[in-house]
């Protein structure tokens, strides 16, 4: 089961199923964080508490979004080359999702820099679309890993032993 922390804007467009007080979630990256951009179209950022990986993706129609939380984080793993038999376990232990509130004030930090990055890179190259972008934003240095991995792409790598 995936665990996704979702900012209060986000959480009032899905009106998804509370997490249970205690309740972790059963993926191999642990939980996810979530917050909606609110571009043309818009689009939701989701964060790994973990390794700080960001995934860029369609919001609407929002009712649908939760459901296709796991095949997103699914073609990003597989563009950062994590091995295809961890990526398929990863997405099976997503079939199931719950919403709850955020709860680390690091990663909230993060995303808010994810976003004003994400809007000056698209900015500045109308053509990157969000899989392009996600993948850039995952090489941007992040203050809590400097003691470790330095990027979401280098913790990314380390958690699963890839490349």
């Amino acid at each position: 089961m995936l665990v996704v922390r979702a900012t209060k804007k986000l959480l009032g467009r899905v009106g998804a199923p509370a997490v249970p007080v205690g309740e972790e979630g059963t993926t191999l990256l642990g939980p996810w964080y979530a917050t909606a951009l609110f571009w043309r179209p818009q689009v939701a950022l989701l964060v790994n508490e973990q390794t700080l990986l960001p995934v860029l993706m369609p919001l609407a129609p929002a009712v649908t979004w939760p459901e296709r939380i796991a095949a997103e984080v699914a073609t990003v793993l597989a563009a950062h080359q994590v091995p295809s038999a961890l990526v398929e376990e990863e997405r099976q232990r997503m079939s199931a999702c719950l919403f709850g509130a955020t709860a680390n004030r690091s990663v909230i930090g993060v995303m808010n820099e994810f976003t004003r990055l994400a809007e000056t890179l698209r900015d500045g190259d109308r053509g990157l679309d969000l899989l392009g972008l996600a993948l850039r934003l995952a090489r941007t240095p992040c203050g809590p890993l400097y003691g470790t991995h330095i990027s979401p792409d280098r913790a990314l790598a380390a958690a699963f032993d890839s490349p």
